[in-house]
């Protein structure tokens, strides 16, 4: 019998159920959460490192970084669960994590759910929009039926293996339907089990301030969720601000992204300019600040450490 290998490189520590508690735990504690939105396993790697309490998977980010492809819903349930989940995997911070409208009705739903927790996600976010979606801050929307969004809220609760789980009903029917029917419909999705509301596109502070204290005034455990993103219908608030109107999570889904974009075009223009990457060198992360990043080491301390048990347990047969 050979000896126990380590293979804490390939393992975090904290499991699904775990990230999930470790994320109510942080909503109970009263302070607004800061989270950005993390496109792959090496932003949500930069994230730990900086100490943030959460990452993000946006839909649009996963649509838009991985294939190319506008948010409208091109990409599969299984697609999305798979690069959540390599997301979620690389930290033992908790990933909230962008299902759209749920792939389908209610049933599929449920799968929808099911599939994210074995991903290792510790929250989802579930719209009501009709299918095909589009960017939340965009017009031209349209929002299923209040009952529809209602059964879909339930399925999600009553699939859960982890009752921690985070279950959250974005509230897309402001720039659809109006500030009045956001709020009613905020409200039968906490009647339907959500335990966290992400009203989208509100226009202002005082709409932000509004909403939830009217929430409050029937729900007051409600949790709420804002969502900060750029060149949209919101103007750009700080988390401390949100934290005063009574939000408890902040999401930046597209933030990194953007930067990244801009980042990598000046670079490409300097490379085709100068035809070298001598000018911008100092710009990069180094190798070892890479290597550090991905525990390059550790993984090679434990190919060593495979080799060595391997030789150990192995006998040579006597003639």
């Amino acid at each position: 019998m050979g000896k126990s290998l380590p293979i804490e490189p390939l393992l975090n520590s904290l499991s699904q159920q775990e990230k999930a508690k470790a994320l109510r735990e942080m909503l109970r504690s009263g302070k607004p959460l800061c989270v950005p939105g993390a496109f792959n396993a090496l932003v949500a790697k930069l994230a730990e490192c900086q100490g943030f309490p959460a990452v993000y998977v946006s839909g649009a980010a996963l649509h838009n970084g991985v294939t190319g492809y506008p948010d409208i819903g091109l990409l599969t349930q299984s697609e999305m669960a798979q690069f959540s989940g390599y997301i979620a995997r690389a930290t033992n911070l908790p990933t909230i994590a962008d299902v759209d409208t749920g792939f389908g009705e209610a049933l599929n739903v449920v799968r929808t759910v099911q599939r994210y927790e074995q991903e290792g996600i510790a929250a989802i976010h579930l719209e009501d929009q009709v299918f095909p979606k589009r960017c939340g801050h965009l017009g031209g929307k349209a929002v299923i039926p209040v009952e529809h969004m209602v059964a879909k809220v339930r399925a999600a609760c009553q699939a859960r293996s982890n009752p921690e789980t985070l279950i959250i009903a974005r509230v897309d029917s402001r720039s659809v339907n109006g500030f009045d029917d956001a709020l009613m419909r905020a409200r039968a999705y906490v009647n339907a089990g959500a335990e966290m509301i992400f009203p989208e596109a509100l226009k202002d502070a005082s709409e932000f301030e509004q909403f939830a204290t009217q929430l409050r005034e029937t729900h007051p455990k409600a949790w709420l969720l804002a969502n900060m993103t750029e060149f949209g219908q919101t103007p750009l608030y700080t988390t401390q601000q949100f934290g005063q109107w009574g939000y408890n999570l902040v999401i930046f889904p597209m933030t990194l992204m953007r930067v990244l974009q801009k980042t990598i075009d000046e670079a490409l223009t300097l490379l085709k300019t100068e035809g070298t990457q001598a000018g911008f060198v100092d710009r990069m992360a180094t190798r070892q600040e890479l290597y550090d990043l991905i525990r390059y080491s550790d993984y090679t301390a434990m190919d060593a450490s495979i080799s060595e048990a391997s030789t150990l347990a192995f006998e040579m047969p006597t003639v």
